[in-house]
């Protein structure tokens, strides 16, 4: 990285924050870039700046803003360090438990920390209240906070307590799950980990159209869902639906404003070409062909609420025979076009909602991606909805459930939503019979 690079790059993600991210207006005055500058041409002039430090650094500014939408991170070509520990955890009263250890084979699910460098996790939650941005423990990510230290003190599920120096792993390349599968006489369980491969899950879809048009219950799983695209889901939605016709433009009184400056449209543009080769249905195409349009047209005029009758027209779908009776599992690990998805579909009678809110991110949407170097990538939102506003935002809260279930440790063993959604396929099965 040349000479004051850092600092060039620094300062044009500032002028992103203040000028193009969706959020300018609303959170103007919230960040203090001269800090961060000061620190990096500090470290730059002393040596002691590289691709990881700066990346941190960025991070750590970003966090001003609290918005879970935003990132910027390095890219598979930097070539950087990895930082996970080789398992995930959740919190739990005061204690982080381990739900996944993917290469940490020292640890096994249902184990649990107690304390980190000798600080007690009750400690740590105050100490990183900045990052952790939640009020609910459930809610928490502290991926990023345990690669910051160095040893663990674990209670094993025997009971037995021992101290873990922590290390770093190469992280398992994330693989999506679409898939369909009968988990009980008709009852079918959906999986989708992610909207972002538009032909696999239509292909899905198309595939399985007499299952889903014959089965009287499905459970749809989105508890991990990491986002993508909302025309993605377009092709389920008419199965989960009664009636002939829904206008998804009847489901909220929100207007979807975008910062059409000429840096989003441009990076907006490129990235909705790129894929398009995903994309065979013909009348998904035109929607995306339509956004382009529209975008286009309203290159450097700012906050604009784009609309067309392409896009009008979009919003129309036609209902499709499908299951009487729709459970959709949710979580907080499903975001972006997962809330979407989940928001959508709890306006349908069909549709009950069942674990904990979602992730909550759709205040500000849309993203954005800056490359330099392909070394270094912003991800951040171009458009907002207007309910941010009035205070009427899901930040923090997420897309509630109609059922609630809270998290607990008990979870680790066994798949209790799943079970709760099978529990009310019964209890409806026999009110169905006795009437």
């Amino acid at each position: 990285m040349g000479d004051k690079m850092f600092v060039t790059i620094f300062d044009e993600i500032v002028q992103i924050l203040h000028h193009d991210y969706a959020g300018c207006i609303d959170k103007k005055g919230w960040d203090s870039p001269h800090d961060y500058r000061n620190k990096i041409n500090r470290l730059q002039d002393q040596g002691g700046l590289n691709n990881h430090t700066f990346v941190e650094f960025v991070e750590d500014y970003l966090l001003d803003f609290k918005d879970l939408h935003m990132s910027f991170r390095a890219t598979n070509k930097a070539k950087e360090p990895t930082s996970y520990v080789g398992f995930t955890v959740r919190r739990y009263e005061d204690r982080l438990y381990i739900i996944s250890s993917t290469e940490e084979n020292r640890l096994k699910p249902g184990d649990c920390i107690t304390a980190l460098d000798g600080i007690s996790i009750s400690q740590l939650v105050e100490t990183h209240k900045r990052r952790l941005m939640e009020t609910q423990a459930e809610r928490e990510n502290w991926s990023p906070i345990l690669t910051r230290y160095e040893t663990a003190q674990v209670t094993d599920q025997e009971g037995q307590t021992f101290t873990l120096d922590l290390r770093n792993y190469e992280k398992e390349p994330y693989e999506a799950d679409y898939s369909l599968k009968e988990v009980a006489p008709d009852t079918l369980l959906l999986t989708l980990t992610d909207f972002m491969n538009h032909h696999a899950i239509s292909s899905l879809i198309d595939e399985n159209s007499n299952l889903l048009k014959r089965c009287d219950h499905l459970i749809i799983d989105v508890r991990i869902n990491k986002g993508g695209n909302d025309l993605a889901y377009f092709e389920l939605l008419p199965y989960l639906f009664e009636g002939d016709e829904i206008n998804l433009a009847d489901f909220t009184t929100d207007r979807m404003l975008t910062n059409c400056t000429k840096r989003n449209v441009e990076l907006r543009v490129e990235f909705l070409e790129k894929i398009r080769h995903s994309i065979q249905d013909e009348n998904t195409l035109n929607q995306l062909n339509a956004l382009i349009c529209v975008l286009e047209e309203n290159k450097g005029k700012g906050f604009v609420e784009l609309t067309s009758t392409a896009i009008e027209d979009s919003l129309l779908i036609k209902t499709k025979e499908g299951p009487k009776n729709v459970i959709l599992l949710t979580d907080v690990y499903c975001g972006s076009s997962g809330d979407s998805f989940v928001e959508v579909c709890k306006h349908s009678s069909k549709v009950t909602v069942v674990g904990r809110p979602t992730m909550g991110l759709n205040d500000y949407s849309n993203l954005a991606v800056r490359n330099w170097h392909d070394e270094f990538e912003l991800w951040y939102p171009t458009s907002k909805l207007s309910r941010v506003e009035i205070g009427r935002g899901m930040s923090g809260k997420g897309i509630e459930p109609d059922l609630y279930i809270p998290w607990s440790k008990h979870h680790i063993h066994e798949d209790i939503d799943l079970q709760k959604a099978v529990e009310l396929i019964i209890e409806r099965n026999r009110l169905f019979l006795k009437s």
